[in-house]
Formats: structure tokens, sequence, C-alpha cells
């Protein structure tokens, strides 16, 4: 399906999916009522509806993008999402399971024999199947590897070679490379001899007889000079380039920096070996930033959210039960001052505020550094100046909404002592919060870490221990 096609439009990719919802419902209710009647032509009858709810339900997957039957299957239950995959015909499998999250990629994988597998991998460039081939039964990669020809195997064991997150595991090897003795009219009568351009192809590679890159030849350079004049006189000599075992994130930022739509990968010695595309950094940066939320909340991966209970369960179970640790340490904390709450009742309405406002704090913090730090912001040199900004912030915060808190406290229990302590406790826990947002993040980096990880479950944790100890801690010393 054409790009034109796939922005058919007027039809929100909500409704579609309400439409197919819809087909599937339509389908299960009549399959129910015709489950049952009774009476001698119940089979030829219940055939003929199936085969015509299905038959609908098919022409709507042939309508529509490989991208949108993707978001389609990912957002219906596993029951219902077997059921539209064995309705994709057979030849647009590939395309939809390049398109569909892991998690689900796996469960449609798992429905699928060893024959549509390969079926729907044959086709694949070499850079797909290495995106595809580690989540295949191992036999069946074998007998894949088998059907390509030398180059396509030694493409694909090469982007297996690198890690996932690394250029080389991104990169893309299909290209149009020319020389530089050659003119411009030669080069349009050689695009004109291909049947198509690689998608996301802004500029051509000049290369040399070694294949060593010389320079690049963007488009419109192409288009708008003299065809006369050779290749050497309008390319870009000095084009950004990567190498193949650069991070990937490093290079989703060189691309937003410089506004790329793709640029070379060249080996040690100057070697065109592939190139990176835009839509291949676009996914990086999605999937980095899914990973970055799920990190925050404690989750180790991508999780579908139709997985099974204890799939689901798996996935969740570490940080909460490092939570539950935390909380019952903030239980402790509050039970050690158990005889001033006892004194002071107002004492118990008046602490999860602390807490709460410290905890929002300290998210607030810990999100502007972890994100400082993915975009490779905050240097060695520049942490303690960072620090400083953080602490004077929650300072200002703390006395001005622990002032406002203050007067409320005075006003309601007519205390000003109290007031005063809810002012003080305010301030001393938003400096707390501020001083574990930098170092929580810089403390995981240094250890090798996500900075992301499980942060909003360990600040929560900090604030709140904290927050009660600092303002009952106040309480029991000034007001007892």
């Amino acid at each position: 399906m054409t790009e034109v096609e796939a922005k058919k439009p007027q039809e929100s990719l909500q409704d579609r999916l309400n439409q197919v919802v819809d087909l599937l419902h339509k389908h299960k209710l009549v399959e129910d009522l015709t489950h049952r009647q009774e009476g001698q032509h119940q089979d030829l009858v219940e055939n003929l509806v199936h085969r015509q709810n299905l038959a609908e339900l098919q022409r709507k997957m042939d309508e529509l993008h490989p991208a949108d039957i993707a978001h389609i299957l990912e957002s219906l239950p596993l029951d219902d999402r077997l059921t539209v995959w064995q309705l994709v015909k057979a030849e647009r499998d590939g395309d939809i399971l390049l398109e569909v999250s892991d998690s689900v990629r796996e469960t449609l994988i798992a429905d699928m024999d060893d024959h549509e597998i390969l079926a729907a991998a044959r086709d694949m460039d070499a850079d797909e199947l290495a995106d595809l081939a580690p989540e295949l039964p191992r036999d069946v990669v074998h007998e894949l590897m088998e059907t390509l020809d030398q180059q396509q195997r030694e493409r694909v064991r090469s982007a297996l070679s690198y890690e996932e997150d690394q250029v080389g595991a991104l990169m893309d090897f299909e290209m149009v490379t020319i020389r530089d003795d050659v003119s411009l009219e030669v080069v349009l009568r050689y695009l004109r001899r291909l049947k198509e351009l690689p998608g996301h192809t802004d500029k051509l590679f000049v290369v040399d007889y070694d294949g060593v890159l010389m320079g690049v030849l963007p488009i419109k350079r192409l288009l708008v000079n003299d065809p006369d004049k050779d290749v050497a006189e309008v390319m870009a000599t000095d084009p950004v380039t990567f190498s193949p075992d650069e991070d990937g994130y490093d290079a989703a930022q060189a691309f937003e920096r410089y506004d790329l739509i793709s640029a070379p990968v060249v080996d040690k010695n100057g070697k065109l070996i592939g190139r990176l595309t835009i839509d291949e950094m676009v996914d990086l940066i999605r999937e980095e930033s899914e990973s970055e939320v799920l990190n925050m909340a404690g989750l180790r991966e991508e999780e579908d959210i139709f997985a099974s209970v204890w799939k689901s369960v798996g996935n969740r179970w570490a940080w909460l039960a490092t939570n539950l640790v935390t909380a019952f340490i903030a239980s402790r904390v509050i039970g050690l001052f158990e005889g001033s709450i006892e004194k002071l009742v107002a004492l118990a309405a008046l602490m999860p505020i602390v807490a709460g406002i410290g905890g929002n704090s300290g998210n607030q913090t810990i999100t502007m550094i972890v994100r400082a730090m993915a975009l490779d912001q905050i240097q060695t040199s520049s942490a303690n100046r960072l620090l400083r900004k953080e602490l004077g912030v929650a300072l200002v915060n703390g006395l001005v909404w622990g002032g406002v808190i203050g007067l409320v406290a005075f006003y309601l229990y007519g205390n000003w002592e109290l007031g005063a302590v809810m002012t003080g406790a305010m301030t001393l826990n938003l400096l707390l919060a501020a001083l574990m947002g930098v170092l929580i993040p810089m403390t995981l980096l240094r250890l090798g870490r996500d900075p992301a990880m499980g942060s909003s479950v360990m600040i929560t944790a900090m604030t709140d221990s904290g927050g009660f100890f600092i303002f009952l801690g106040l309480a029991t010393l000034f007001l007892m």
C-alpha cells in the first residue's frame, strides 16, 4: 500500500479500530445465536453466516495500512487478536510483524507455523531480518539463512553482530552509490534505469573503486545543477557519518540536531557499509521514550496490556516488593513518634501534606535530570552547579509554599508554633527531594545502570520516610 493510500483520510485510527471491534462483536453475536438454533440446516446456516462476517472483516483488513493493522492488533485481547491475524493476507504478514510491539509480535509468531514464518520473512531486507531473527525459533532462522544469497547472509550476520541499540543493528543496506568522475547526466540516466529508489533517499553516496566514501550528492543538487557537471564538482565532501559501533541514541540526536533524513555508516577504514534513515531514528526515539517511562515506574520491559495475569505479575513484582519495603520503613518512622501523634492529633492530618509535596517536587527534579542526561546536557563539571541550582529552587519553593501551608495550619488549629514547624518541615523536605532528585540518577549512571530505572519509586520512598521523620521530629522537639 502506498503512502497516498495510507493517508486515506477522514477516518481516524480510532474509528478504524472501532469498526473492527464492531465487526468482531457482530460476528460473535450472530455465531452465538446460530448455535442456539436447532434444525437440520443449522450447520449450513452457521457456516454461511460465519463466512460472511469473516469476509467483511477481511475486506476491512485489506483496506488498511500495515501500521494501522499493527495498532489494531495491539489494541485487541488475545483471542480477538488472533482472529484478526488469521484474516490478514499472508504476503502482508512480514510488514505487520515489523510494525507491532515486541510483546505482541511474540503472540503472533507463536500462532504461526514454521512455513508461515518463512513465507513472511522471505521478502524482507537484511536489516529487517536482523530485527526479527532474535524472536524466531532457532531452526526457522537456520532454514531462513539457507534461503538467502551470500551477500544477504553476510549482511544479516553483520547486523546481528551488534547490540540492538548500536548503529550497526539499525543501519539499512539498501542505498544508491555512484562515482565522482561521472557527469550528473549519467547519474540521472542511471537512476531512471532503477525500478525504484530505496525509501528515504535524499542523497546518493559517492564512493571510489574500493567502496571508500568520498562524499554525498544531495538529490536537490543533482536536480538544480547543470547536467554536464561532474559529480565531484557539486557533491558535499564533509557529510555527517556514523560508525557501526556508535550508540544509536547518539545518532538519533545527531539526526535531530542536523535535520538529517539519511546518513552514511562507514567502518574504521572509511568504507561505506550501510546507511541510517530517519524512520529508524524516529522508531528508536519512540522506543527509548517508552522505555524511560516504564523504567521510572519500575517496569522492566514493554508489557502487552492484554498479557496473562502471571506474565504481568512477573513484570511488575520487583519494584512493588521494593516499594513495600520502603513503605514499611516509612511506617516504622511514624511508629517512632507515636507518643507525639497521640498528644497532638493534628500531626496525623498534616504529615501526608509534607510527604506528598516532597514527592512531587522530587519527581519534577528527577525528570529534568534524567531528560538532561538522555540529551547529554550534563557534564561532570556542571553537576555541582546543577545541584546548587536545584537546592536553590527547593529553598524558595519551601519557604513560599511552606509559609502558605503554615498559615493554613495556624488558621485551622490556632497554634503558631505548629505553623512554624509545618513551614520548616516543608522547606527541609523539599531540599531533601532536590538533593535526592540529583543524586539518584547520577549514582545510577555511575554504576552503569539506566538513570531512569525505578527513580520515581526511589524518590518517593526517600521523600516519604524523610518527610515523616523531619516533620514529626521537629514537632517532637518544639511542640512537646
